[in-house]
Formats: C-alpha cells, sequence, structure tokens
C-alpha cells in the first residue's frame, strides 16, 4: 500500500506542478486561447486564476519534499486534502457551467487525492 500512496503521490505532483505552473505563468488570455477545456478561465479574475496556481504547485510540493527531507511529513496529507478540495472546486465550477464532460479529470484528480490523504492520515503516515 505504501508504494501506491508514493506512486499517487507522484502522479498527483506532476499533474498539479504542471497544471499550476501554466496558470502562474500565462496570462488569462492565453489560458482561455489554449482550449475549450479552459472555458471556467471566463469566470475568474487573473488574480484568482493565479491563486489557484499557487494552490497547485504548494499542493505538487507538499506531496513529495517533507517526506523526501523527513521533516513536516505531516503536510503530505494536509497537501492532498487542499488538493482534493481544489478539484472539488473544478468538478462544482464545471458543472453549474454545465461542461459535463469536462467533470471527469476533476473527480478522477479529487479521488486519487482523497485515497492519498487517508493513507497519508490514517493506516501508512510516515
Amino acid at each position: 500500500m505504501n508504494v501506491a500512496l508514493w506512486v499517487v503521490a507522484a502522479l498527483l505532483s506532476l499533474v498539479f506542478l504542471a497544471a499550476g505552473a501554466m496558470k502562474l505563468t500565462q496570462s488569462k488570455e492565453k489560458i482561455l486561447a489554449s482550449g475549450p477545456n479552459m472555458a471556467w478561465a471566463e469566470d475568474f479574475s487573473p488574480g484568482v486564476i493565479k491563486m489557484i496556481g499557487t494552490f497547485e504547485v504548494l499542493g505538487a510540493i507538499g506531496l513529495l519534499l517533507p517526506p523526501a527531507v523527513d521533516v513536516a511529513t505531516v503536510f503530505v496529507p494536509l497537501a492532498a486534502t487542499g488538493l482534493a478540495l481544489v478539484m472539488l472546486g473544478a468538478a462544482i465550477e464545471h458543472g453549474r457551467r454545465k461542461e459535463y464532460p469536462n467533470i471527469a479529470v476533476p473527480v478522477v484528480l479529487l479521488a486519487l487525492a482523497v485515497f492519498e490523504a487517508w493513507g497519508r492520515f490514517g493506516p501508512h503516515s510516515f
């Protein structure tokens, strides 16, 4: 189970580091132009988009860095919980916009983050 939790943490870190970096480095207009899956950005100010990106990058770092340096490992399940909340918000936003096909990815990432939080808060903590 510990190996599965490490794999999930690594996968989540890669996904959220890439997604967060994109939100932090690109303008709102460029994000909107990147495709129909990013139409949600219309509803948010550039500052909120940057904030979401910051949360995603910090969550990605929080999943891997604490156990890598063996300091404050309680941040791993906290980071996973935070990322789960971000994905819950993403799924709700896509549902509110009636973008039903776009709900699948946030729900899968939400489930993986909840699994990571459960495993690291509970039976397989550091």
